[in-house]
């Protein structure tokens, strides 16, 4: 008899355990939720982030705050959320490039984004434009490497091992050509010097640069993305430029928690974000902003982000990328 009770209120207890965590995950968000943003307002992630924030809250009833913290390559945004309550409160969304170039650049263990947050999903991708200024003498991405091959050629970026800087990169390998890189201290200074004509040329965000371009101020030459910019669906794609139809360097935006986040909550907000991204609304809004919607699954996330840092390690060792 006792066996039998024994096992009774073990089977009480399990099923108010699983209960419980029902209950919590139903609750979740129990108030407001916080989403830290690595990048200053205007950058793809920050978009991404007000966008579906007012979706997100929407659905759950809840504010849904979004707080920019840059620096660090985005990087303290995420040590913020890791550190943050693990109860759903907090999410941070982040570059692909935190996860997958970070982890090789700062080495110093005290924070891993792979370690110390919890992949939710993709949200949406992202490309940057290949642009020049008119005095290059360029309109063909063709052109451009055969002025690099005879000469010397400038690019800007927001900085070491941002996606403007590691699109280029990327490019420059496939093109087997070098050009020299002129990093500026975040993307709307890199844009200026090569709109002034200071710097050749440069990736950076399409939606920033098509208003320029189509002023005549800088010449559009190619898009990273395998598929073209629905902003701009006449400039070529890398890979058809280079006729390299594998290429790709797109950028991903993810969504992450603490990692100590219960398991019934990660779930919940999982499922509450693919709703949200799959809204009409909402994905009416991304192409405007060159951003498409993806909403993957956590382990999808975790299998491309898996790839992606195997991909980026190459590169990033050549560069000698390192934390200052």
């Amino acid at each position: 008899m006792n066996i039998v009770a024994n096992l009774r209120a073990a089977g009480a207890i399990a099923l108010l355990a699983t209960a419980a965590g029902a209950a919590q995950a139903q609750a979740w968000p129990a108030g407001p939720v916080r989403l830290l943003v690595g990048s200053p307002p205007g950058a793809p992630s920050d978009i991404t982030a007000r966008l579906f924030a007012d979706q997100l809250g929407k659905l759950v009833k809840h504010p849904v705050v979004v707080e920019n913290r840059p620096g660090a390559g985005n990087s303290l945004a995420a040590m913020a959320a890791a550190n943050a309550q693990a109860d759903g409160s907090t999410l941070v969304l982040s570059p692909d490039t935190v996860l997958t170039v970070n982890p090789h650049v700062y080495k110093s263990g005290n924070f891993d984004p792979r370690r110390d947050l919890a992949n939710v999903t993709i949200l949406a991708s992202f490309s940057q434009m290949l642009v020049c200024h008119p005095s290059v003498g360029v309109k063909s991405v063709a052109e451009l490497v055969a002025k690099a091959k005879a000469g010397r050629v400038t690019y800007a970026s927001g900085g070491p091992g941002v996606p403007g800087h590691l699109a280029t990169e990327m490019f420059l390998d496939a093109a087997h050509v070098r050009m020299d890189h002129i990093p500026y201290r975040g993307p709307a200074p890199a844009t200026q010097a090569v709109l002034a004509g200071e710097v050749d040329c440069g990736f950076l965000a399409t939606p920033t640069v098509l208003p320029q371009v189509k002023a005549g101020k800088l010449v559009a030459l190619a898009v990273s993305s395998q598929t073209p910019s629905p902003l701009a669906p006449d400039v070529p794609t890398l890979a058809t430029a280079l006729r390299q139809p594998g290429l790709d360097v797109s950028f991903r935006l993810v969504l992450q928690a603490p990692k100590a986040t219960p398991p019934a909550v990660l779930a919940e907000i999982e499922k509450r974000s693919r709703e949200a991204m799959q809204s009409p609304e909402l994905r009416a809004k991304l192409p405007g902003h060159d951003l498409t919607a993806v909403g993957s699954s956590s382990a999808d996330a975790r299998q491309v982000m898996d790839a992606e840092m195997v991909r980026w390690e190459p590169l990033v060792k050549r560069l000698g990328l390192k934390a200052d």
